[in-house]
């Protein structure tokens, strides 16, 4: 969707927005803990988010990537700057044609700074001088297709001295075709509010969205301002003046002044505002919290997971549970499709599943943190131990996991954390959840007044010496149902057809009962392939002779990936009584271990 049209309706509504900015980090680590952070975020409601572009499109294919992740993997609208920095026209319809293809229609056209090292700005060969310019050829050549912002700069352009024909210059730009409005960041609101005046006063009908940044730390405003000249208040360097050396002091002082400015605007009028979040979380978190504008549930949660914001999917209302982890492989592996499960799953089950390449089996940490994270196991235990780590918080990621356990699991952390110890290797699971309200703050998503509910699962890898044992307790249960596969596909269940089994599900006024995650046999057989090759990527950060290669690859090539849903839902603790005589025998046996020790 465009951002204008979104900014029309709720100027149209007279409700307040938002909009967070971010830029592509410099390593691989950075980029996997920034897409964690923008999915926190995206609860905080922004109407929209946009992401930079590097000088002469230094880095425009992370930039791509990161816009296309957004738009798919977390549900959220963004603009995408594109720059005229040593940019010829090829680069250009490059950016355009690959902003196209993943769904994104928001561009940020800006002339751009001087490259690294080079004071002053140029034009290139076959490139555009003039942010003007860039906005009328993307108008030639997509028409009306993409929503075009432009900078503005209510202290002038640090190139142009003379501040009315910069005004005018960007009259030039809205008159080229531009959207709407975005101004770089300043510190003083009622330069601003003048900025506003004037440029409606020559001509400027669009929005303007006043670009605020939360003050992080003293020197870090002295290096912002110092790219730019911008100009400060004494007042606020009167009031920093006895904090500056205490980051905690300037940070919450930086939370305050942002806030004061918000409701500045407000006071004048201005419904957004558009934050430069540096990539942190937490002054934005705040300043939101602090102003009542976090919404709820039911605005930015329609299902469990996010829906991703193109127009091919756009139906899509179903899931398998098996990526709930991975769900940038998900999304990668199903691109193709024709047409996505719109709720009565039907014949979009049948299309094949994408190869396995790319972001699909990478492990999201580069090797030398992967080392110290999982050190070098030479036994089963150790690895359990990892897991066991894992589960407990302790340890910042599973190659099937680069992420923290979801909220949800806070109830059976323990409980996972004990049964990986016993040699079940955990890489998915949920709670079982029985009418929580859809406004529930762990559990709860979809329109409001609702109920959702959740059957127990988990997933784990497991030994094939005992996989016979707990498909025998399995087969005691008859509200128990398993797949089970290894690597050569040996494939084994209790399950009586090949229909899917909805694992959660929601009730709310005037609707049909909404079934969005589910577990069926074919996409289970699709995910063990991912699956059981992150063994491999794990195995590949050691040497292959080393008795961590060996131990992983055996696993991999051995053991057996299972699946189990306990389908009473009304059963808290039933999926757990699979395993609780391991569990009470193993804290018997650390019991008599302990007795022992003390009797010596």
């Amino acid at each position: 969707m465009k951002v204008i049209d979104k900014i029309k309706k709720a100027e149209a509504e007279n409700r307040f927005f938002w909009s967070f900015e971010y830029f592509p980090p410099k390593t691989p680590q950075g980029v996997q803990n920034l897409y964690d952070r923008m999915e926190r975020m995206q609860r905080l409601g922004p109407e929209f988010i946009d992401v930079t572009w590097g000088a002469g499109g230094t880095s425009s294919e992370l930039t791509t990537e990161m816009v296309a992740t957004a738009q798919s993997v977390y549900g959220l609208e963004t603009m995408m700057h594109l720059t005229c920095t040593n940019m010829e026209v090829s680069k250009i319809d490059t950016a355009l044609k690959a902003a196209k293809e993943c769904g994104c229609q928001n561009i940020l056209a800006l002339r751009g700074d001087p490259p690294k090292g080079q004071l002053n700005w140029e034009s290139c060969e076959n490139g555009f001088s003039h942010a003007e310019d860039l906005v009328r050829y993307i108008r030639k050549q997509y028409g009306d297709y993409f929503c075009i912002a432009v900078a503005g700069h209510p202290e002038g352009h640090i190139d142009n001295p003379d501040k009315e024909d910069d005004l005018l210059q960007l009259k030039k730009k809205v008159d080229a075709g531009a959207d709407l409005i975005v101004t770089q960041l300043f510190f003083d609101v009622e330069m601003f509010l003048d900025f506003v005046k004037r440029c409606r006063d020559i001509g400027i009908t669009c929005p303007i969205l006043p670009g605020v940044l939360p003050i992080q730390n003293y020197n870090g405003l002295k290096r912002v301002i110092s790219f730019n000249n911008n100009h400060v208040p004494q007042k606020i360097w009167d009031d920093l003046e006895p904090i500056k050396d205490d980051d905690a002091a300037v940070k919450e002082y930086g939370i305050n002044l942002t806030i004061e400015f918000i409701r500045r605007f407000w006071e004048a009028g201005i419904l957004g505002f558009h934050i430069y979040t540096f990539n942190l979380e937490r002054s934005t978190r705040i300043i939101l919290e602090r102003l009542n504008l976090v919404p709820s549930l039911d605005q930015i949660k329609p299902l469990p997971w996010n829906p991703a914001l193109t127009s091919k999917r756009a139906k899509e209302n179903v899931r398998p549970i098996f990526w709930k982890n991975r769900t940038k492989s998900y999304i990668q592996r199903t691109e193709t499709w024709d047409e996505f499960p719109n709720g009565r799953w039907g014949d979009s089950r049948s299309p094949a599943f994408g190869e396995l390449d790319g972001w699909g089996v990478s492990l999201k940490y580069p090797t030398t943190e992967c080392l110290n994270m999982w050190g070098k196991p030479e036994t089963i235990d150790d690895i359990a131990l990892l897991f066991a780590k894992y589960c407990k918080g302790s340890l910042a990621g599973i190659p099937w996991s680069a992420q923290q356990l979801d909220a949800e699991t806070e109830t059976i952390r323990q409980r996972l954390a004990a049964i990986n110890l016993l040699g079940y290797l955990t890489i998915n699971s949920q709670p079982a959840v029985n009418g929580a309200k859809s406004s529930h703050k762990i559990y709860g998503w979809g329109p409001k007044d609702g109920y959702v509910f959740q059957k127990a699962y988990l997933e784990f890898f497991i030994s094939p010496e005992r996989l016979d044992d707990i498909i025998k307790k399995i087969s005691k249960d008859p509200q128990v149902t398993y797949f089970a596969v290894n690597r050569q596909g040996d494939f084994r269940t209790n399950a009586q057809s090949d229909q899917p089994n909805a694992v959660t599900w929601g009730v709310f006024p005037g609707k049909e009962i909404v079934q969005p995650t589910i577990v069926e046999p074919m996409a289970f057989m699709a995910w063990k392939d991912e699956a059981f090759e992150l063994w491999n990527e794990w195995a590949h950060i050691y040497d292959r002779e080393s008795p961590s290669a060996k131990l992983i690859l055996d696993i991999a090539n051995n053991w057996y990936l299972i699946n189990i849903v306990h389908n009473d839902f009304q059963d808290e603790g039933g999926i757990w009584r699979l395993f609780d005589l391991e569990i009470d025998g193993e804290i018997s046996r650390k019991l008599r271990q302990s007795l022992v020790s003390a009797q010596r």
